[in-house]
């Protein structure tokens, strides 16, 4: 397999991210992950970020998880961060990105896991509990979604964009609905990405959507959002970037009347689709909810 590995280098000196990193090898691949604070702790945070970031996006959410005694763990999806990129754009599929997520939770041997989730990280995430239910507790869900086999109009525009863009110019796209990112962070969202030979996973991405019945993903999907809506028994709460146009309130309160006992949303009103960006109260908000504060 052609692959490409970012060059460490191209990681120093990130702003506001300290973390260091650990990787796993998955079938001669390495996948970078975040873990941080105490093995013991009383619940483990599982952030999964989506499409174009990686991990970094947890920034401002990970010290107040982790101020709370927390143990967190925040991989990079392949084709994202510091993990592997396979070159070939067919390599990526839903189904391997999911098995991916359930072996990284397996061989961490993660229990008692909050769920965190946005854009695919929910995709993909929202899928997971059902295949082990007895380690997921929590759920704290932002703008996304489940791939049933229906998109929106407002999801077919941006994922033709989108493939006109096989060079997409990452950090710049991120700061469009995040206005308050400096130069720094921008370079940091950039770092993972050296040219386009590096960008597969996120020309790939917006179109593994399944956007209909037979679309690979999008049985499984279902098959979670009878989960979520007569299954799920732990506690949730959604928190919903006002400003996305794509995944914003008609679709959050959509997905929301899915989740068997989920609260009323908060309303970040300022935050776009990249909610965690507005993430620091959102988390406290969450934590307060879980009682884990």
């Amino acid at each position: 397999m052609d692959l490409l590995r970012t060059p460490e280098l191209r990681f120093d000196g990130l702003l506001d991210w300290p973390y260091a990193p650990r990787y796993l090898d998955l079938d001669g691949l390495r996948l970078h992950f975040v873990d941080e604070g105490p093995r013991d702790a009383p619940a483990t945070v599982l952030c999964l970020h989506g499409q174009p970031t990686w991990s970094y996006l947890y920034r401002r959410m990970l010290p107040v998880f982790l101020q709370a005694g927390l143990r967190v763990v925040a991989p990079d999806f392949f084709g994202f961060g510091r993990s592997d990129k396979p070159v070939d754009d067919a390599w990526y599929t839903f189904n391997r990105h999911r098995d991916t997520a359930l072996r990284v939770i397996e061989a961490l041997d993660l229990q008692n896991i909050l769920l965190v989730v946005q854009d695919w990280g929910g995709l993909i995430g929202l899928t997971l509990p059902m295949a082990m239910p007895e380690r997921f507790t929590r759920l704290l869900v932002m703008n996304t979604g489940l791939g049933t086999g229906t998109v929106t109009e407002g999801f077919r525009q941006w994922r033709a964009y989108a493939n006109t863009q096989p060079d997409l110019a990452v950090g710049k796209l991120i700061r469009r609905g995040t206005p308050h990112l400096t130069d720094a962070e921008v370079a940091a969202y950039d770092a993972p990405f050296p040219d386009v030979r590096h960008k597969a996973g996120v020309r790939r991405f917006p179109n593994l959507v399944p956007d209909h019945d037979d679309a690979p993903g999008a049985a499984i999907s279902r098959e979670a959002l009878d989960f979520w809506k007569h299954r799920w028994t732990g506690q949730s709460f959604m928190a919903i970037g006002m400003q996305d146009p794509v995944l914003g309130p008609p679709a959050m309160r959509g997905l929301h009347a899915a989740i068997r006992g989920c609260p009323p949303p908060m309303e970040v009103a300022d935050a776009g689709h990249f909610v965690q960006e507005w993430g620091a109260p959102v988390a406290a908000a969450a934590l307060q909810h879980f009682e884990l504060a």
